[in-house]
């Protein structure tokens, strides 16, 4: 395994590419899953409130022995809340819960436009990375309107967006929109559930480099430039999700993986997710 390297964010911190995301670990479990995870060499754990988990990624932090400041933890902000209060609130709740001084990374979990809130909860995060508690603000599941009302509304530019990517969903006009604003963009469930994994590219690719389709996905994401948090219980797993350093795509097998975007989304429409 190669080490993971490190994005500069738009303010100046850094992030590991590759991290490893919580989302659907019971409390039962997520201590040990994470802390196999920080042994595997992950240095990023994504979380969020509404997994329900986030004790337990303290619990992790604090048994491995590692030290805070090599651990970059990122949670978000769930829709109901949103707005000045509840988004202080939550975030007071987080780093309450996680047992942290500061957040390296907080994100508004989806933009919920039906309620109109998520200007203000932006809003609410700019007051408090000034404050301290947290060192960088972004957003999650925001469409290219939701990025420019937020930045216009505030002079504010988020140093992520993190949205599903994976080869059946590959959103380039919305990963295009983000890079030209000079923030990063951080794929979840970034192998679409294994949609893509018998299809012709992906095995060919396999093939010739001797890796698995999930390798070969995840390196289709480092070298489009994308970050990405894959998840996984299993220690094996979670080990050959990081050795994805040690060979390259080809243009020619870029080329083919590009042609596999259906548009097919696992999870929710942002336009339409996050009502009350």
């Amino acid at each position: 395994m190669r080490s993971v390297p490190y994005v500069t964010l738009n303010d100046g911190q850094t992030m590991p590419q590759l991290g490893f995301g919580c989302w659907s670990f019971s409390q039962d479990e997520t201590t040990t899953v994470i802390l196999s995870a920080l042994e595997a060499g992950y240095r990023l754990i994504d979380g969020a409130f509404m997994y329900g988990n986030e004790a337990q990624m303290g619990e992790a932090l604090r048994a491995s022995g590692i030290k805070r400041d090599d651990v970059f933890l990122t949670t978000k902000v769930w829709n109901s809340d949103h707005g000045r209060t509840k988004t202080r609130a939550s975030v007071e709740r987080s780093l309450k819960s996680i047992g942290v001084d500061q957040l390296n990374l907080v994100l508004i979990h989806w933009p919920a436009p039906m309620n109109d809130l998520y200007v203000e909860t932006w809003q609410t995060l700019i007051a408090l990375k000034k404050e301290g508690l947290i060192r960088s603000i972004g957003v999650s599941n925001f469409n290219a309107d939701h990025l420019e009302r937020i930045i216009n509304e505030t002079g504010e530019v988020p140093v992520i967006n993190q949205i599903e990517i994976n080869p059946a969903l590959q959103q380039n006009a919305l990963r295009a929109a983000c890079t030209a604003r000079g923030f990063v963009v951080q794929a979840w469930t970034p192998f679409g559930k294994g949609r893509s994994f018998d299809s012709a590219p992906i095995r060919a690719a396999a093939a010739r480099t001797g890796k698995s389709p999930g390798q070969v996905i995840l390196r289709w994401h480092m070298q489009l430039g994308n970050a990405t948090i894959p998840r996984s219980a299993n220690p094996d797993r979670q080990a050959d999700n990081l050795n994805i350093f040690d060979f390259e795509l080809t243009k020619d097998e870029m080329a083919a993986i590009a042609t596999l975007d259906e548009g097919f989304r696992t999870g929710p429409d942002p336009l339409v997710f996050g009502a009350d």
